[in-house]
């Protein structure tokens, strides 16, 4: 498991955000009002959906996972002019990600996502920064699909 670091420049998206936290986690309800609505999105800059979480400050040095979070189903926009009704705007600050590659359908997601914090983050030079963590889903990715592929950005900072 080798990610790509790589330095992000902000990035705006609009989408639908909804609190949840990860021992009760259960995304469908939100992609679910998100995916009809989102050609009322205008200015997109592509046709990626992110797939964003925001989580409190030091969210992983302490993890609980009652802990409550942001998600949000979103896509990237090139302005916030026209945001349609019951939406809202993120700005996502630049800094550097660890940027992994994700091939499988979502069962596989959890054990993939604890071996980037408990092996990857501890035999490398970084921490993880508080800035928003999100997965891009681009043109290869099918939901259910074991050979759907995405991206999943991590905020990181050097210890």
């Amino acid at each position: 498991m080798k990610p790509k670091i790589i330095a992000l420049t902000e990035k705006k998206i609009i989408g639908c955000k909804q609190s949840m936290n990860y021992a009760a986690y259960n995304p469908v309800p939100l992609w679910q009002r998100f995916m009809p609505r989102k050609k009322e999105i205008r200015n997109k800059v592509s046709t990626d959906l992110f797939s964003l979480q925001v989580f409190p400050e030091g969210f992983w040095e302490n993890f609980n996972p009652n802990t409550a979070f942001e998600k949000w189903a979103a896509v990237e926009v090139y302005d916030f002019e026209n945001i349609p009704d019951d939406m809202d705007s993120l700005v996502i600050p630049s800094g550097w990600y660890a940027v992994f590659d994700y091939k499988g359908d979502a069962s596989d997601a959890p054990a993939f996502f604890e071996s980037i914090f408990s092996s990857w983050f501890p035999d490398s030079s970084y921490v993880v920064d508080d800035r928003p963590h999100f997965e891009i889903l681009g043109e290869k990715y099918k939901k259910d699909d074991p050979n759907s592929e995405e991206e999943i950005w991590i905020p990181i900072r050097l210890k």
